[in-house]
């Protein structure tokens, strides 16, 4: 499940965008990630190509299990990281920035071990929401 780490940033934003509610379009992804609209229409092909994105008659983006398992995957890396960093005192603002750049670098391993210290130390604790 290796990919790059900008078609995870795409997979993540199309998975946030449908999480809000209604169907997600190539020109909300770029609207969202304040990308140009050629260029978020060059990844979605390559998304298409690579079997993580379908796209609908009607012209949504519907992440395939493949894509849905890589945004979850990096969601949930996102979240947690971004909990911890704000426990830790950090700003929301810049705890997401930083979980941003972390949730694709983080290894497996780690990661678990961050999520277990998390759930068991952090999760019920009161938090700033995302």
């Amino acid at each position: 499940m290796q990919i790059k780490e900008s078609a995870e940033m795409y997979l993540e934003t199309i998975y946030t965008l449908n999480m809000r509610g209604g169907g997600v379009r190539a020109v909300d992804v770029a609207t969202e990630m304040s990308f140009s609209k050629p260029s978020v229409s060059v990844a979605m092909k390559n998304l298409r190509q690579g079997g993580y994105v379908d796209i609908t008659p009607e012209g949504f983006l519907v992440l395939t299990d493949k894509g849905r398992a890589i945004a979850e995957m990096i969601y949930e890396r996102h979240t947690v990281l971004s909990q911890i960093l704000m426990a830790l005192g950090v700003e929301e603002k810049t705890a997401a920035e930083d979980a941003c750049r972390m949730e694709h670098v983080i290894s497996p391993e780690s990661f678990a071990a961050v999520k277990a210290f998390y759930e068991t130390h952090l999760k019920n604790k009161k938090t700033p929401s995302l």
